[in-house]
C-alpha cells in the first residue's frame, strides 16, 4: 500500500502542481506540498483495500501546516484526472475559508456589547425575570411571617 500511495502522489502532485514536494508522513502516509499556493494535500491508507484519505490544509507563514480542514475517503483505482479532481474541490474548499475576517475598530474604554433586539419589541430598561420576583416574594413574605411572630409574641399564646 505504502508504494501505491507513493506512486499516485508522484502522478498527482504532478497534475496539481508545478512546483512541489511530496515526502512520507510518519504514520505511513504521503503529504504533497505547494509552497507557492500555500496548501498541501495528505493520502493516508485507511484499512480498506485500495482506499485513501486525502486531507487538504494551509500552509501558515513560516511553513508550517494547519490542521486538515477537509478531508474525504478515495478508491485508488479511480484515475489520476478523478484523484486530481477530488484534490481540486478539497483545495478550492480550503481556499475559500481562508479569508480571515477584518478586525473590529478598537473600542475606547468598557464598553457594553450590544444587546440582540427581540423581533416586535421595542427597547426598554432593565427588567427582572420571572425567578427574580418569585424569590423576591418569597423572601419578603418570610420576613413579614417573621415580624408578624415577633410582633405577636407570646401575647397570642
Amino acid at each position: 500500500m505504502q508504494t501505491q500511495l507513493r506512486e499516485t502522489a508522484d502522478e498527482l502532485a504532478g497534475v496539481l502542481w508545478r512546483e512541489h514536494t511530496v515526502y512520507r508522513e510518519r504514520g505511513g502516509g504521503v503529504v504533497i506540498r505547494g509552497e507557492h499556493v500555500r496548501r498541501w494535500i495528505s493520502m493516508a491508507p485507511t484499512g480498506g483495500r485500495d482506499q485513501a484519505l486525502i486531507r487538504a490544509g494551509r500552509i501558515l507563514d513560516g511553513g508550517t501546516s494547519a490542521p486538515a480542514r477537509l478531508e474525504v475517503v478515495v478508491d485508488l483505482t479511480a484515475g489520476t484526472a478523478e484523484l486530481a479532481a477530488v484534490c481540486r474541490r478539497l483545495l478550492a474548499e480550503t481556499a475559500a475559508g481562508t479569508e480571515a475576517p477584518a478586525p473590529a475598530p478598537p473600542r475606547p474604554g468598557r464598553q457594553r456589547a450590544p444587546r440582540a433586539k427581540r423581533a416586535g419589541r421595542a427597547p426598554k430598561g432593565r427588567r427582572m425575570s420571572l425567578a427574580s420576583w418569585v424569590v423576591l416574594l418569597t423572601v419578603t413574605g418570610i420576613v413579614a411571617l417573621w415580624a408578624y411572630s415577633v410582633l405577636a409574641g407570646p401575647a397570642g399564646r
